[in-house]
């Protein structure tokens, strides 16, 4: 009990020997009163605390390896009234032993054995009872700490199988392009897959879990963005508007890109002319705030069918910081507007 009931050993030895001189100076004082001699008050209340203390000790052996539970509980009761009367008794025989001679210290402790007694038994048993809740509680916060372990794992489970789903996805499209520019123009698609390649290589060998800063962002991105040119030729225009504050602030690695994918596919589609997406990024207090802008035709767009993309990069959000208000969506006439705050942890 005691050894459960406080973080450290040392800990638990000054309270124990606390709670002994306490016990031992009350014992002495109240045998004062009774009129007891100095050399009698002080052996007696030696051995009075000595055999409680024991008692106590016996108790946390008890409970450390079986805490009673159901009909097993009266124990709890048991035990400690058991354990007060062995002590009294002891104490009791002891005295007598040393003081053999006095018979008034004799008419005196059996006067008062069953006083005693339950002095001792209340004792143990609120110690006995202290200690059970002590020790229930450190077991609810184990199970908590447990509980929050499997949560946090569970978080990097799904961190991992979304960036696997992410990674795929990119592939896949950029396979497709591949296929379609083997026949129609065989160099592009070997500059594609050497940019591809690169790409890939570079990402990764990244964990999932870790930050960066937006200008190692912003390069993976520019590599991303000339497999997309070699893909769609000069009909894809990308327009930078860095603050210059902000290419020293983290993210976690990778979170722009399916964004600005989703923004190239939306803002191409069904577009004939050149297309210009738009990265603006500044900082608003202690957030980095990245928006996408890309034109879009409301009537061939799907506003419920907003890719893949969007969908991973907030719940990738929620699992890294709880929320669901970090990545808003607006369309404005024909441009859609994809919004990101990033909270800095510094």
């Amino acid at each position: 009990m005691f050894s459960k009931a406080f973080s450290s050993p040392s800990k638990a030895y000054w309270v124990i020997q606390g709670a002994g001189l306490i016990w031992l100076l009350a014992t002495v004082i109240l045998l004062r009163y009774y009129g007891l001699g100095w050399i009698v008050a002080l052996v007696d209340a030696s051995i009075f605390s000595g055999v409680f203390l024991m008692g106590v000790f016996v108790l946390d052996r008890i409970f450390s390896f079986y805490i009673p539970k159901g009909i097993n509980t009266w124990l709890l009761l048991i035990l400690p009234l058991v354990l007060s009367l062995i002590g009294v008794l002891i104490h009791r025989f002891s005295l007598e032993l040393i003081f053999d001679s006095d018979e008034e210290l004799a008419l005196f402790l059996k006067s008062h054995l069953y006083l005693r007694w339950a002095i001792m038994a209340l004792a143990e048993v609120m110690i006995t009872l202290l200690a059970i809740v002590v020790s229930k509680l450190e077991q609810q916060q184990a199970t908590q700490r447990r509980e929050l372990h499997i949560m946090e794992l569970s978080k990097e489970a799904e961190l991992t199988q979304l960036r696997q789903q992410l990674q795929p996805h990119f592939l896949f499209n950029s396979l497709n392009s591949i296929n379609a520019l083997v026949v129609s123009s065989p160099q592009k698609a070997r500059e594609m897959v050497l940019l591809l390649s690169d790409f890939l290589r570079g990402t990764i060998r990244k964990d999932h879990l870790t930050w960066i800063s937006l200008r190692e962002e912003l390069d993976y991105l520019n590599m991303y963005l000339e497999i997309e040119k070699v893909r769609f030729g000069h009909r894809l225009r990308i327009d930078f508007k860095v603050e210059p504050e902000v290419p020293g602030f983290s993210l976690p690695q990778l979170l722009i890109q399916p964004l600005l994918e989703n923004a190239i596919k939306h803002g191409l589609y069904g577009v004939t002319g050149e297309v210009t997406v738009i990265l603006k990024a500044w900082k608003n207090q202690n957030y980095l705030v990245l928006s996408i802008e890309n034109p879009y035709d409301p009537e061939t767009v799907s506003q419920g069918g907003l890719g893949f993309g969007l969908s991973s990069v907030e719940r990738r959000l929620y699992l890294l910081f709880g929320r669901n208000d970090l990545l808003n969506k607006k369309a404005l006439d024909t441009i859609f507007i994809v919004e990101l705050k990033i909270p800095q942890m510094k």
